[in-house]
């Protein structure tokens, strides 16, 4: 099995034409086996004649250049066709003569340039080869001749075909490439967006918080630790995520999840917001991504609550379900907004694509009371 596959290897290494030269040898030494003598194609039923030494230059102006079908179609034609014509005049009808349809095929299909000239020059070269063939007395009549050609522009056409076939599959390729760029790219701007804005946002409003605590020196240590440890967490989370981009990263390198929401929580009221988390039942085993999505839902509106309502109180319910998990978080009032950074509304977008992807529902609402309320049920597989 070793040896066979070192075998494919090795010819798949080879070039165009070293794959496509034993074709026209094999094709070669058919043509001259006795009993396939008189096989080939005929046009215009002219007596078959036997071998001589210019039977053996038609064979091979009929075969050889086979081997440059795909590298050089127009080549390839061009010598066939000579081939051909001299093989239908001479009346071999040798089995070579079959490689007319196959270098039509493939200048169809691989033939880049002048493909329209190609056509007008090969009908009007028919034109003659017919005439000539009447003059050595062929008895063919003339709509013999036109099926023939209908039948070689067939095999033009399926080469044109294969190429249109192939031109369509290459832009496929190419629109398929490109969706997945911009996935890709949405993506990683979408974790960059969750990991630094969260971080940052606490940060923020940590640094905003200490300029007011200049007169306790404790708690202005102790605000100043929790913005270095806030950085600290951010550098750690964005590694972790370059880790993940990266197409070679370690496949045990874990996601955040579900799991990981007591210190998502415990950050958050460290920055100075009142959080209330309840949790109810536990994550199916087999919950997954819908897990990264609770967390990336709750880390968003958070992140939102440090924004624009600092100091309110913020109450995170996560209920786990056989199926789904529902989350909601909101918050009681406006808040203090004066450490609050703009934001882009790229979170929310973001979120809703996320629950979407998973088949969930999102809604991100203001209160009457000025807070404001954000639900999702994420989708999750059943414990297995």
């Amino acid at each position: 099995m070793t040896d066979l596959r070192r075998v494919t290897d090795l010819w798949r290494r080879c070039g165009v034409v070293v794959r496509d030269l034993p074709f026209g040898l094999l094709l070669a030494v058919a043509s001259l086996l006795p009993a396939l003598h008189g096989k080939g194609t005929q046009v215009g039923d002219l007596p078959a004649r036997p071998f001589d030494a210019a039977a053996f230059v038609v064979i091979a102006l009929e075969c050889l250049p086979l081997a440059v079908r795909r590298r050089w179609p127009a080549v390839c034609l061009a010598l066939v066709s000579l081939g051909f014509v001299l093989d239908q005049v001479r009346g071999y009808h040798v089995l070579a003569s079959n490689a007319m349809p196959i270098a039509l095929i493939s200048a169809g299909a691989h033939l880049e340039r002048h493909r329209r000239v190609t056509v007008v020059l090969l009908s009007m070269a028919y034109v003659p080869l017919a005439l000539a063939l009447g003059r050595l007395g062929a008895p063919e009549r003339v709509e013999g001749y036109v099926v023939f050609y209908l039948a070689l522009a067939l095999a033009w056409g399926i080469g044109a075909w294969l190429r249109s076939t192939r031109a369509a599959e290459v832009e496929r390729r190419r629109h398929l490439a490109e969706a997945t760029r911009t996935a890709e790219r949405t993506r990683i701007a979408r974790e960059l967006h969750d990991v630094v804005t969260h971080h940052v946002t606490a940060m923020v409003v940590q640094a905003e918080a200490a300029r007011y605590l200049t007169a306790v020196p404790d708690r202005l240590d102790a605000t100043l630790s929790a913005v270095t440890d806030t950085g600290r967490r951010a550098i750690t989370d964005l590694r972790h995520m370059l880790d993940l981009l990266n197409p070679d990263h370690d496949t045990d390198v874990s996601m955040p999840s579900a799991g990981d929401l007591d210190t998502l929580v415990e950050q958050t009221r460290r920055a100075g917001q009142p959080v209330e988390f309840t949790e109810e039942g536990s994550a199916a085993e087999s919950a997954g991504s819908a897990e990264f999505v609770t967390y990336r839902v709750v880390q968003e509106a958070l992140t939102n609550a440090l924004k624009y309502a600092h100091g309110s109180p913020t109450a995170v319910r996560v209920r786990y379900g056989e199926k789904e998990i529902i989350v909601e978080v909101g918050t009681d009032g406006p808040g203090s907004r004066a450490a609050s950074p703009g934001g882009s509304g790229r979170g929310l977008a973001g979120l809703r694509e996320r629950v979407d992807a998973l088949g969930g529902e999102f809604s991100a609402d203001r209160q009457p009371g000025g807070g404001f309320v954000v639900r999702a049920r994420i989708p999750a597989g059943s414990p297995s």
